[in-house]
């Protein structure tokens, strides 16, 4: 079967591998028919994931359909659509025992420390696999994997219908957290550089929005929030400088999320965090979010049909990662997929 696999930074290969079998504990077999182009599978691609191990066949935002079961499965069969989940952990370390398995001690994420969704088929215990409503698309699914990233982070924030929320970035990733966080606040601010995306912030729930080119963040944060500065800041742009523009721009007791893998040095300034006594917090993957996020979906909270803007067959993945790389402002979300593929 065809497979995309990074051999080493900025060396992308289709190759191919034996199709998996089933057993005990992968007891089901998946064949893909949609996975996401997501910035971390860029930063593996270029060499700047840190978490990344190569070679490696990469794609964690996966759907596709269940083509066999094991006999040990009772909630699934042949033919049902699903997403699989992309984190695996070992269920025994200390995170994993205080419930939070997404940083397990031997953490393996499929499509960065084990292989991922860019095959044809996938075998993977029936326990990671979820259910999609019949009403959303393949290439939409995939959208649900980063809406919980945006669940997780807004739930690491603690966010709650009383803060004062801001939103640095308006990318695929701050897009997704905007979504979740306006079901539980109605104070949000969203900065970016790009006025389009901006425009698109303020339709799909902003308060306001600031333009950082334009206008001076801090300043325009203290204005919309009477002074007092943000009160849960959550970083969707990772930029060498975020965080410490995110550390300015929190008030007093807020908390600041961080959400970046670069392993590049960056700036922060402890007076910033000991003086407004800030919680700085990492959010990482998702910690059994997925129920969530379909649930949200089938109630009509949240709305996923369009969100992908382009498609690349699977054996076009270079192209469609050049595409990436052209950062054309028309791209929202990038899909490959498998239909020209036999089974």
């Amino acid at each position: 079967m065809k497979a995309v696999q990074i051999v080493k930074p900025n060396e992308l290969k289709i190759i191919d591998v034996e199709k998996p079998v089933i057993d005990e504990k992968n007891n089901v077999l998946i064949q893909m028919t949609a996975a996401g182009i997501c910035g971390s599978d860029v930063g593996i691609y270029h060499g700047t994931n840190a978490a990344a191990t190569y070679p490696r066949i990469i794609g964690h935002e996966m759907v596709g359909r269940v083509a066999q079961v094991g006999e040990n499965v009772s909630g699934l069969k042949a033919g049902d659509r699903v997403i699989v989940n992309q984190v695996t952990s070992c269920g025994h370390c200390y995170p994993c025992k205080i419930g939070r398995g997404n940083v397990c001690d031997h953490l393996a994420v499929r499509g960065v420390h084990i292989d991922g969704g860019y095959r044809q088929y996938m075998a993977v215990p029936e326990a990671d696999c979820y259910l999609l409503p019949d009403f959303l698309s393949d290439t939409d699914a995939i959208m649900i994997e980063p809406t919980t990233i945006a669940i997780q982070s807004c739930n690491r924030a603690e966010l709650t219908k009383d803060d004062m929320l801001l939103i640095f970035g308006s990318g695929a990733l701050g897009s997704s957290i905007l979504k979740i966080a306006r079901l539980i606040c109605s104070h949000i601010i969203v900065a970016d550089i790009l006025d389009d995306k901006l425009e698109a912030a303020k339709e799909n729930g902003a308060s306001y929005t600031i333009n950082v080119l334009k206008e001076d963040l801090v300043e325009k944060v203290k204005e919309y929030t009477e002074g007092h500065g943000a009160t849960v800041s959550i970083d969707a742009a990772c930029t060498k400088d975020s965080l410490i523009q995110l550390l300015k721009a929190t008030g007093n007791a807020g908390r600041v999320m961080t959400m970046g893998f670069s392993v590049a040095p960056t700036e922060i300034n402890q007076f910033l965090i000991t003086s407004k006594e800030l919680d700085v917090r990492g959010s990482r993957l998702q910690n059994k979010k997925f129920g969530e996020a379909i649930k949200l979906i089938e109630e009509g909270k949240l709305d996923l049909n369009g969100t992908v803007s382009h498609t690349f067959p699977l054996l076009k993945a270079q192209e469609a990662f050049d595409f990436v790389d052209s950062h054309d402002p028309s791209i929202r979300k990038i899909a490959l997929t498998f239909d020209e593929l036999e089974g």
